[in-house]
């Protein structure tokens, strides 16, 4: 009776362990078992220099681009190149624009004339506009390099009581993106090295990560903290 129960005992087990490892599974197990089976035809070794590559960090940036046509062209070089949309981040700005405190389209020559003497009596200078045909005749007492700028501009002339000007948009700003690769291995700046006439041409430079710096500052302090322990030490044993 006793030896019954022993084998039936070992039996129960050898069930559950079968049972538990997937022998006895339903017939869809194999083939999640088979999924997980890793592939030793898909695997190489790497070789020295591909570890050293691994094991190399840089920081690009490409461009300023100019609009977004150059910016789709560059990330499609990238894309090709095998680097992935998590390699690079965009960093956008608006730049170039010029705005003019102008007069207003004058009428007439007549009105022109009389605006002429009036800011030569009060000694402010201007020009005449060129370019813009739609807006001639126009008179332009100042550029600035911003919307703002020429609107405070205006501002003091109102105050000083002075009609007829305006903001005028001289050149519309374009909007510039460059692209930070802040931390690729040596294998992707191999990649970004085999791109064949890319379109950002020599827009190209090395960039420097904060965190390289951050990380190396805490290096140094137990090392300062060393040096001052064994200064005090030297100091009590006088």
């Amino acid at each position: 009776m006793l030896r019954a129960l022993v084998v039936l005992l070992f039996v129960a087990n050898v069930l559950a362990l079968a049972w538990h490892q997937g022998w006895i599974a339903p017939g869809a197990a194999p083939v999640s078992r088979l999924s997980l089976q890793v592939h030793p035809e898909k695997m190489k070794l790497l070789g020295q220099q591909a570890v050293t590559q691994l094991a190399t960090q840089a920081c690009v940036d490409i461009g300023p681009l100019d609009g977004e046509e150059a910016l789709r062209k560059a990330t499609a070089a990238l894309t090709k190149a095998g680097l992935s949309n998590s390699a690079w981040q965009a960093q956008t700005a608006t730049v170039g624009g010029s705005w003019a405190l102008a007069t207003i389209k004058m009428p007439s020559k007549d009105f022109q004339a009389r605006k002429e003497e009036t800011y030569r009596s009060a000694r402010i200078a201007f020009e005449p506009l060129v370019g813009l045909p739609d807006e001639q005749p126009t008179l332009v007492l100042s550029r600035h390099d911003s919307e703002a700028a020429a609107q405070a501009a205006l501002d003091g002339m109102t105050r000083r009581n002075y009609k007829g000007l305006r903001v005028l948009a001289l050149q519309a700003p374009r909007q510039q993106t460059t692209l930070r690769l802040p931390n690729i291995d040596g294998l992707q700046l191999s990649k970004l090295d085999a791109i064949a006439n890319p379109p950002w041409g020599g827009a190209r430079n090395s960039c420097e990560v904060a965190t390289a710096a951050g990380a190396s500052a805490p290096a140094s302090a137990p090392a300062s903290g060393a040096a001052g322990a064994s200064t005090a030490a030297k100091a009590a044993s006088r």
